[in-house]
């Protein structure tokens, strides 16, 4: 069965470009504009992985990331960080909210497709 793969990224071109990458390895994609919609579309499917930007409108990574720990049917869901935000200070605080990876923007497809068959095989 395939496993669900939910990406919030508010940039349709880093939507398309992780969906194509993921798809290809045999991975379903829901896709959400922020993470407003990705809370939208949480309970209405069976989420395996969460990939999130930071810098979102609405509801940016960091409270998208807090919001989904803090409740008790999502907060084993792992979390991969995908930003153009990349100080040591982003990175810690992405962790310390509870994300698993963090990965930089330009990013190879390489790399998130590793890091997601870290925690999906």
């Amino acid at each position: 069965m395939k496993k669900n793969i939910l990406v919030a990224d508010d940039s349709p071109t880093i939507r398309k470009f992780v969906s194509f990458t993921l798809s290809a390895r045999g991975f379903k994609i829901i896709s959400a504009c922020d993470g407003m919609e990705a809370l939208e579309k949480l309970p209405g499917e069976q989420i395996d992985l969460i990939i999130t930007d930071l810098n979102m409108p609405n509801v940016d990574g960091f409270e998208f990331i807090r919001i989904v720990r803090g409740n008790d049917e999502y907060n084993n869901i792992p979390i991969i960080i995908l930003s153009s935000l990349g100080s040591e200070n982003d990175v810690d605080e992405g962790l310390n909210c509870g994300a698993n990876s963090y990965l930089k923007k330009p990013f190879d497809p390489n790399r998130i497709a590793y890091e997601v068959s870290k925690y999906l095989n």
